[in-house]
């Protein structure tokens, strides 16, 4: 057992002698051959002795490089990448302070005078049923009982009312059965003599002097929708444009902005506005208007009044509140009551209810251009004995006129 021990151990050792000696000889076979030595005899230069003393090299100065320069490379040297330029900072623009907005300039109003005669094309517009309607059927050659009854019917249906209509006519018949032979120039003149005289020889001065030491009060009233606020603005303008100075009392408390809107047309025309809060009492606020009217020695003083129904009993019964608490400084002057001319006859029912309340002295016609029949103007006069002091013709701030009636005539009746 141990010889046979042996005996393998020995083949052991022999695998592993052969083996390592054919793998060394394998790596001798893939070795390049060595070069032969090289005969060209090689020169080494001697070290050179370091000089001392006078004679030592007085060291080179190099320049410093940081740190960064050391480890960024160099742009100027050659092969070194390009460095990309630094991206500029955006400039800061400070935004510009938004320029103060101008004060509003104060309008110069067109003057009064003549204002009618510039408006006349607008008032134009509510011939055709009345002026050029009466001057055709006038012309017709035989004026019979039919003619006569269309004339008529022309009246009626301009909103002229039917006592105007029938004295109208009455005057026709007999001055046109006196002139005998027509022609339409003599036509023309007599139907404006006769509108002229149907509108009645009233003072239409629209009154702003109070007798005393006080400033001119006027009140202004009507029904919701006639265009009350609008129409005292422009009456604050045909003031100014009088050369007045004028005082604004926003009593109108209960339409929003209502104030604002008249503030806005004051201050075009430099008139300042004395006003409350929202919902108080108008009484309160026209008081006020009058003691600072009376205190700045303005010489007129205008009153915006809320619009109101006028079968509303209570807000009338108020619209008399403020007419009394007015008349502690001093008497109203002026109680100008604004109607839709639109309205025909319910604006006449509508007068006649305000008159009850407070003593109308005058009567602003608003929306007469378009679609208004002119004949209104008579219908209300005669309805409560008061002239027609102001007509509107428009929506510009310069389109309210005062009534005169050559004027309107003409317009209705053409050239």
């Amino acid at each position: 057992m141990e010889l046979i021990l042996a005996v393998v151990i020995a083949l052991v050792v022999a695998v592993a002698v052969t083996s390592g000696l054919v793998i060394s000889g394998r790596k001798k076979k893939q070795l390049p051959p060595a070069e032969p030595p090289s005969t060209t005899p090689i020169i080494t230069a001697p070290p050179a002795e370091p000089h001392v003393g006078e004679e030592a090299e007085t060291p080179r100065e190099e320049p410093r490089r940081t740190v960064e320069e050391v480890e960024l490379p160099d742009a100027t040297a050659p092969g070194a990448p390009a460095e990309a330029p630094a991206e500029e900072a955006p400039a800061t623009v400070e935004p510009e302070a938004p320029e103060a907005p101008a004060a509003p300039g104060i309008e110069v109003p067109e003057p009064t005078a003549g204002r009618l005669v510039r408006l006349r094309a607008r008032l134009a517009r509510s011939q055709n049923s009345l002026g050029k309607g009466l001057l055709t059927l006038l012309s017709r050659e035989h004026l019979d009982e039919d003619t006569w009854e269309e004339i008529e019917e022309t009246l009626l249906t301009a909103d002229v009312g039917v006592a105007p209509t029938q004295e109208l006519v009455d005057r026709l018949r007999e001055r046109v059965k006196v002139l005998g032979t027509r022609t339409p120039d003599e036509l023309r003149a007599l139907l404006r003599e006769e509108l002229v005289a149907l509108l009645g020889d009233f003072d239409r001065t629209v009154r702003t002097e109070s007798p005393e030491d006080t400033p001119g009060v006027v009140m202004v009233v009507g029904v919701n929708g006639t265009g009350k606020t609008t129409t005292t603005g422009k009456l604050a303008r045909v003031l100014v444009a009088d050369g007045k100075s004028v005082v604004l009392g926003a009593a109108d408390t209960f339409r929003a902005a209502a104030a604002d809107q008249l503030q806005t047309w004051g201050e075009r025309v430099g008139a300042r506005t004395v006003r409350g809060p929202e919902g108080g009492d108008p009484a309160s606020i026209a008081f006020d208007a009058v003691k600072e009217g009376i205190a700045e020695k303005a010489d007129v003083v205008l009153i915006d009044t809320a619009g109101r129904l006028h079968t509303k009993t209570g807000l009338m019964d108020e619209l008399g509140k403020v007419k009394r608490v007015v008349e502690k400084h001093g008497p109203l002057d002026e109680i100008l009551l604004v109607l839709d001319a639109t309205t025909g006859q319910n604006g006449l029912i509508q007068a006649r209810v305000f008159a009850e309340v407070v003593d109308i002295t005058g009567i602003v016609l608003t929306k007469l251009d378009g679609t208004a029949k002119g004949g209104i103007v008579v219908a209300v006069q005669r309805e409560l004995g008061v002239p027609v002091k102001l007509i509107g013709l428009g929506e510009g701030p310069d389109d309210l006129a005062p009534f005169e009636p050559g004027a309107f005539v003409d317009a209705l009746i053409g050239d």
